[in-house]
């Protein structure tokens, strides 16, 4: 601390270590050295501040006073005294601090010193901890070693007690076992003297394990000594044992039994398992479970039987429908379920190995219970002598067949969540209908092909009523009605036929391969079928054609014919027309039905069949060039029948031309009258006939289809026309008029949006010009089209003037040329 006295180097010391030690703070250590001289100062300068009347301004300092002021105070005493005290003070604590500074530094070195010693002792002692540590560990490894060698020696005695004391209990029951062999082979059928360990009804279960035993060691010995004596005479020295021992076993299995058929009425669990437990001593118990499940009302009660059937098959005299026998056989597999499910509690409970139990039950609900109703519902009809569709046909058998098959499949799905061992159930279950799904694919084609007959048997008789309903109708009405039409409703219950037939092939066909063959075989039937049924009904539709044209033939007006037979013989052509345009009309229906019908095949084909195909390489591929094939008949009775419409029609065009057009159409007298510009009346009557007919053609045909009869309908109007007016003889406003009759029927084959037709009959507007220009200018005519000269030739022959105008040399110069 500070003294007291702050002068002369002898006086005490200003500073101390002590200063310095804990929170050291230089301020405070200043202060403790200034304050004592600094307060006469601070009350001095109060003092002469307050005497003086120096103002203090409002910051803290102090105003200073004027230089008269000054001169008026005198000399100036000392600003600051105690600076001289204060320096030296500073002088000696400078000195004292560099003294405590080489204080320090000398213990610092001293500390060292004795650190740097304390730790090579700290260090040595270490090293021999260290060595000491080492020697514990390896002390330890030993006593571990010792440890283990130890309990391996106590183990090897342990287990030489153990195999003595086995062996020990072994011979003892040796002994015992052959106490009572000697005791069964003593006495030939006499049961009443052995031990009363065999008679003692609570000693059951150990008389059973000791006679199995028993059993089992006379027949392995019999079973020696005859493998050693060759064919020699086996020793009978046990024979009498293995009998006795065979008759009480038998004796003790029977009471059990009884024992355990006595528990089981009375639902006496406990009682049930420890007579299971002790039963399967003999043959593992076998007995015991068997004589449980064969037990159970469903197997021995008939009336369960019989309430089977009546829930499946309905009351008797009634032919049940797939549907109800649907419902009734999932009623009754869920009846069969929850008394399985009751009996597996009942199993579980009693049996020491329920799982086996279980198979032999399920295994008895499907070959005996199941069985049974499936024997009733499904009895496979022959493929010779199929059963009537009356009775349903072979549709009924396929279709019972169906739901027996999943709804048993449900079941045994049901049976196997409630358990059932290690029974198969799914191959058994298979095994069920094994017998009919070997035949199933011949039976779905038969079931097919009896649908279809029976379909046409009804659409036959169908036909039959109407065409008795005909009379009183026209005859042309009469020829087109009397054929039955395509009906796309049939065709597509041909597909829906085909569909259900697809879903039985996938749900009896687990293989892929195996589903693929199937459905190719359904589906060509399908194909057959639709191409059978399409074909007929274009030949149907085309027979309508023929009689129509054959009614088109009887009534070709001749010459020379009176007036009377004129008209009547006109009247019927007029009949046998409406006759040809009313069967253009049925086989224009026929080809878009069949249409219709072709692209319902192919997107079933392609919705329902292709995927199916896949997994057999060359399944698809095949099927898609059978049903090509299968179509081939029905496109080459189409193109027939529109070759014949094409016909039909030049014959009306043909009948309009001959009985419309007149002389004087296009040889008109020069009258001085205006040119009449309106088109004949034959091509007005033509073109009516057209529009009106082949209405049914642009709705029927599509395509490539439609342009190609519409093409050939064209040039054959073309070269008709160009027939027709090569019976007339035209001047120049005759000319002028068949030119108005090119451009009506070019107008109108312009709907055909057929270019070469187009082309025709603009070459044919540009050859009706012959009749038209003067003589001379012929030659100009055909410059820029050579290509109609013969044509254009033949044409000019038909001139007014070609005589008088001596066109014949003319012209023969001119293409000459």
């Amino acid at each position: 601390m500070i003294s007291k006295s702050a002068s002369g180097s002898s006086l005490p010391l200003i500073l101390d270590i002590d200063d310095f030690k804990g929170d050291f703070s230089f301020d405070a250590l200043f202060g403790n050295l200034v304050n004592k001289h600094l307060p006469s100062f601070q009350d001095e300068e109060a003092d002469s501040v307050d005497g003086s009347g120096t103002d203090v301004l409002s910051n803290g300092h102090l105003r200073v006073p004027s230089d008269a002021a000054k001169f008026a105070q005198g000399p100036p005493s000392p600003f600051f005294p105690e600076v001289d005290t204060l320096l030296t003070l500073f002088k000696d604590s400078s000195r004292e601090l560099i003294d405590l500074r080489k204080q320090i530094d000398g213990r610092l070195y001293t500390l060292k010193k004795e650190l740097s010693v304390q730790d090579s002792k700290h260090r040595k002692t270490l090293a021999e901890l260290e060595k000491g540590v080492d020697g514990l560990f390896g002390s330890f490894a030993r006593l571990d070693s010792r440890i283990s060698s130890v309990g391996q020696t106590a183990a090897k005695i342990g287990d030489h007690l153990q195999s003595a004391d086995a062996q020990r209990e072994t011979a003892s029951q040796t002994i015992d076992l052959i106490k009572y062999l000697m005791e069964f082979n003593s006495s030939p059928g006499d049961l009443m003297e052995l031990s009363p360990l065999f008679s003692d009804d609570s000693r059951v279960a150990e008389a059973a394990s000791i006679a199995e035993k028993l059993r089992s060691f006379a027949e392995e010995d019999i079973g020696r000594q005859g493998i050693d004596m060759g064919n020699a005479t086996a020793s009978r020295g046990l024979e009498v044992a293995v009998a006795n021992l065979q008759d009480y076993c038998n004796e003790l299995e029977n009471r059990l039994l009884s024992r355990f058929d006595a528990a089981s009425q009375r639902r006496e669990l406990s009682t049930m398992s420890e007579c299971a437990k002790i039963l399967s001593q003999f043959n593992r118990g076998t007995s015991a479970m068997q004589h449980y499940v064969a037990t159970r009302p469903m197997f021995i009660d008939v009336e369960v039987m019989s309430a089977d059937i009546r829930l499946v098959l309905g009351d008797q005299g009634s032919q049940a429908s797939p549907s109800n026998v649907a419902r009734g056989l999932s009623s009754l597999y869920k009846e069969i379920t929850d008394t399985v499910r009751k009996e597996s509690a009942t199993i579980t409970a009693v049996f020491p190995s329920p799982n086996y139990v279980m198979s032999i039950l399920v295994q008895r609900v499907l070959e005996q219970r199941v069985t049974a109703i499936l024997d009733k519902l499904l009895v496979k009809p022959s493929l010779v002598n199929l059963p009537p569709m009356d009775e349903g046909g072979l549709l009924l058998y396929l279709r019972m067949l169906a739901v027996a098959y999943e709804k048993t499949q449900e079941l045994a799905r049901d049976l196997r969540a409630v358990g059932c061992g290690d029974l198969d159930i799914e191959g058994l279950t298979e095994s069920l209908f094994s017998a009919h799904k070997d035949e199933y694919p011949e039976h779905e084609r038969a079931s097919l092909r009896q649908l279809y007959q029976a379909k046409m048997e009804e659409l036959r008789a169908e036909n039959q009523q109407e065409s008795t309903g005909t009379i009183g109708r026209s005859r042309g009405a009469s020829v087109a009605s009397s054929h039955q039409q395509i009906s796309v409703t049939v065709v597509t219950e041909f597909v829906r036929w085909n569909e259900e037939a697809i879903a039985r092939c996938t749900l009896f066909s687990s293989q892929p391969a195996t589903l693929a063959t199937n459905v190719k075989a359904v589906f060509t039937c399908l194909l057959d079928q639709v191409s059978q049924y399409i074909t007929d009904g274009l030949e149907r539709a085309r027979d309508s054609l023929t009689e129509a044209a054959a009614l088109r033939e009887r009534f070709v007006l001749g010459t020379n014919l009176s007036r009377r037979v004129a008209a009547a013989a006109a009247s019927a052509a007029e009949a046998a027309a409406a006759a040809g345009e009313s069967s253009f009309r049925s086989f224009m229906v026929a080809v878009q039905r069949c249409g219709s019908s072709v692209a319902i095949v192919q997107q079933f084909f392609a919705n329902s069949i292709s995927r199916l195909l896949l997994p057999v390489d060359g399944a698809h591929a095949s099927s898609c060039e059978e049903m090509a094939t299968a179509m081939s008949s029905a496109e080459a009775a189409a193109y027939k029948g529109l070759q014949q419409c094409i016909e039909t029609v030049m014959a009306e065009v043909e009948r309009l031309l001959s009985a419309e057009q007149k002389a004087t159409d296009y040889r008109s007298p020069d009258d001085g009258m205006a040119p009449d510009h309106r088109p004949t009346n034959a091509c007005t009557r033509v073109v009516a006939y057209l529009s009106r007919v082949l209405e049914a053609s642009f709705t029927a045909l599509e395509g490539l289809n439609k342009q190609a009869f519409l093409s050939e309908l064209g040039n054959r109007l073309h070269k008709g026309l160009l027939n027709h007016w090569q019976k007339f003889t035209f001047n120049p406003s005759g000319g002028l008029r068949l030119k108005r009759d090119i451009t009506e029927y070019g107008e109108f084959v312009r709907s055909f949006n057929a270019p070469s037709v187009d082309e025709n009959f603009e070459l044919l507007g540009i050859m009706a010009n012959v009749f038209i220009v003067a003589p001379e200018s012929l030659s100009t005519l055909f410059e820029g089209t050579p290509s109609i000269r013969k044509d254009a030739q033949r044409f000019i022959q038909l001139r007014e003037d070609y005589k008088s105008a001596k066109l014949a040399s003319k012209l023969s110069s001119l293409f000459t040329s």
